[in-house]
C-alpha cells in the first residue's frame, strides 16, 4: 500500500470520526428530547396529579417543565451547531460531510421558533398566570384567573407535541441521512 492510499484511508477516517461524532452528539440530544416529554406525559404528570393537589402539583410541574425547556433549548443549539459544523466542513475542507438539506433547515428553523414561543413567550406568561390564579382569593376571581391560566397553558401545551413531532421528523430525516452516508463511507 503506498503512502497516498495511507493518507486517503486516514483522511477518510478522520472524516468519519468527524461525522460519527456530530451523528451520535444529534441522536443523544434529539432521544432525551423525545423520551423527555414522552416520559413527562405518560409517568410523571399523572403521578403528580394523582398524588399532589391542584397547587402543588402545578408548582411541581412548572419546575419539571423548566428544566425541560432548558434540555430543549441545549438540543436546539447543539444541532444548530452540528449543522453549522457540517455546512462549514463541506465548504472549507477537501473532506466529506453530511450536507445541511432544506428538509433538516426547515425542521432546525421550526424548532428553534417553537422553542423560543415556548420559553421566552408563552412560558413566562403562563407562569404569571398561574401565580395570579393560585393567590386569587375569591371563587370568581379564581375562575377567571384559571380560565385565563389554562387558555395559554393550552398552547403551551400544544406546542410542547408540536416541538416533539418535529424532534421525531428531524430523527427520522437524521436516520435516513445517516444510513445514506453510511452506505457512502464506508460503514455498511
Amino acid at each position: 500500500m503506498g503512502l497516498g492510499n495511507y493518507e486517503d484511508s486516514l483522511m477518510r477516517r478522520v472524516t468519519s470520526s468527524s461525522q460519527l461524532s456530530c451523528a451520535l452528539l444529534e441522536l443523544i440530544g434529539l432521544t432525551m428530547w423525545i423520551g423527555g416529554i414522552a416520559i413527562i406525559l405518560v409517568a410523571v404528570i399523572p403521578a403528580v396529579f394523582n398524588t399532589l393537589g391542584m397547587e402543588t402539583g402545578g408548582r411541581f410541574l412548572r419546575r419539571i417543565f423548566d428544566s425541560y425547556n432548558m434540555l430543549t433549548s441545549g438540543v436546539v443549539l447543539l444541532l444548530i451547531s452540528t449543522a453549522g459544523f457540517r455546512a462549514w466542513k463541506g465548504k472549507h475542507t477537501q473532506e466529506h460531510a453530511l450536507p445541511v438539506k432544506r428538509t433538516e433547515l426547515g425542521l432546525l428553523v421550526s424548532l428553534l421558533i417553537v422553542t423560543v414561543c415556548i420559553v421566552l413567550v408563552l412560558g413566562p406568561k403562563a407562569v404569571e398566570l398561574q401565580e395570579a390564579a393560585f393567590a386569587a382569593e375569591s371563587q370568581d376571581m379564581k375562575k377567571v384567573a384559571y380560565d385565563a391560566f389554562f387558555r395559554t397553558h393550552m398552547i403551551v401545551r400544544a406546542l410542547h407535541l408540536i416541538n416533539a413531532g418535529l424532534a421525531v421528523s428531524l430523527l427520522i430525516v437524521k436516520f435516513r441521512q445517516w444510513v445514506r452516508a453510511g452506505r457512502i463511507l464506508g460503514f455498511e
